[in-house]
């Protein structure tokens, strides 16, 4: 069965514009949980324009649900994944300042350097998903170096 899960960015962007704490991330959280979402997800970038790690920890805190923490596997990345041990980590090749992600790994030069940040992620408890172009060959690439998932 396919689960849901619901990416709270938007909501933290558009509190992020706002002078006050409004919408908050938690309470859209609970919202979509009330609705039958299985699932968070956030992206904290590197610039914090919507996700910021205290989201992070907050959600971290109150969510009874899977939470999908994504993005690129830099240090302080890695460092707020390795601190919430999240139920899925998804790794994503967006460069720090890109706008939105908007390509995959290439498994075939990636691969190498991801293969032992996906196994220490899942010697955390952490279930790893990849963000990849729809390629066949990439696809089957994500399975051979450890992701447990994709998403395309």
């Amino acid at each position: 069965m396919t689960n849901l899960s619901v990416n709270l960015n938007k909501v933290a962007l558009l509190r992020n514009t706002r002078n006050f704490a409004k919408p908050s991330v938690i309470e859209a959280a609970f919202t979509c949980i009330k609705a039958g979402a299985q699932g968070i997800t956030v992206h904290p970038r590197p610039d914090q324009r919507h996700i910021k790690p205290e989201d992070v920890d907050a959600l971290a805190q109150i969510l009874t649900v899977e939470f999908n923490i994504e993005g690129n596997p830099l240090p302080e990345f890695l460092k707020i994944v390795r601190k919430i041990k999240p139920t899925q980590c998804t790794l994503v090749p967006d460069a720090p300042d890109a706008f939105t992600s908007d390509h995959g790994w290439d498994l075939a030069t990636d691969g190498f350097w991801l293969r032992p940040i996906i196994r220490e992620l899942k010697d955390l408890g952490v279930r790893v998903s990849l963000f990849i172009d729809t390629d066949l060959t990439q696809i089957k690439r994500a399975k051979e170096i450890g992701s447990d998932r994709i998403e395309l």
